[in-house]
């Protein structure tokens, strides 16, 4: 049988988001493949700016121990040319403040939503790709960390033809146990908390796709991470002049949420169904 995790022909990005479960299928193809040519095969880290300070040390820390050099890049918009571009960063160097998100929201002028969530095809699938292309590359497959318990995120349609998805830790029916297995047994891990095989500060701190429980949270626990986005609406209401495009959710603003964290207290967070813990989604 097939290892799952043997490089497909050709060239290949892998897409490391930054989390336990596509670190784990770094770690699993660096194992089933060897050292990586450079030339074939690129893993590529997409900064959006509003990641926790833990993932950014995790990214750097997966690069020193396996030995393999990660890519770190960043949306940008020239203003001058009106178009966007991409801008090749480090640890030290990469945003903080969510800065090539706010460029992103500025050029389009409203927020983006569940429906329409140009986000994660702007800051990471589009940014890698304009990297990728700028590097002489035509065709290529695309490496995701999306596992066998996550059947609904799987896709097998190409980017414009560009790139093909593959998913090894689909593939090998790695489920979110399996990533928590792994984990357990290394010398480090990712310094954000894993509650029941979820990581509710990974990826953008205040993702609109976390569960509401997960942004009164960040709310609760990181005001000023969680000022970030509430910020945002206002600038997207002041960009579009309109109120449609100023929310994260059609389901109540930020400052609404932050609004019942303040006045109800704790008890919210222990109370069952005073926050809706379902999630619709997390950013890929």
């Amino acid at each position: 049988m097939a290892d799952p995790f043997r490089l497909p022909q050709g060239r290949v990005q892998i897409a490391f988001s930054g989390g336990r479960s596509s670190a784990m299928m770094l770690h699993r193809i660096l194992d089933a493949n060897g050292p990586l040519e450079p030339d074939r095969v690129r893993v590529i880290f997409t900064n959006t700016g509003r990641e926790m300070e833990a993932t950014l040390d995790f990214v750097a820390e997966c690069g020193r121990h396996w030995g393999i050099d990660i890519v770190w890049l960043e949306y940008r918009y020239d203003t001058h040319h009106h178009r966007p571009g991409v801008a090749e960063v480090s640890h030290a160097t990469a945003a903080r403040g969510g800065e090539p998100f706010e460029a992103l929201i500025r050029r389009k002028r409203h927020l983006p939503n569940p429906a329409a969530r140009y986000c994660t095809a702007e800051l990471k699938v589009r940014t890698a790709k304009r990297w990728l292309v700028l590097q002489g590359w035509t065709h290529w497959t695309s490496a995701l960390g999306i596992r066998g318990d996550e059947p609904r995120r799987l896709s097998s349609r190409p980017d414009r033809q560009r790139w093909t998805p593959w998913y090894p830790l689909a593939g090998a029916g790695i489920a979110r146990r399996d990533v928590a297995r792994f984990w357990a047994a290394q010398p480090f891990d990712l310094a954000l908390p894993n509650i029941n095989g979820r990581t509710p500060l990974g990826n953008c701190d205040g993702c609109f796709l976390k569960s509401e429980a997960a942004r009164a949270a960040l709310a609760r626990d990181y005001p000023d991470r969680f000022a970030w986005w509430e910020e945002m609406e206002t600038l997207a209401s002041d960009l579009s002049g309109r109120a449609a495009g100023a929310t994260w959710r059609k389901d109540g603003s930020c400052a609404a949420l932050r609004n019942v964290v303040a006045r109800q207290g704790d008890w919210i967070f222990d109370a069952e169904g005073a926050l809706c813990q379902a999630t619709e989604g997390e950013c890929a």
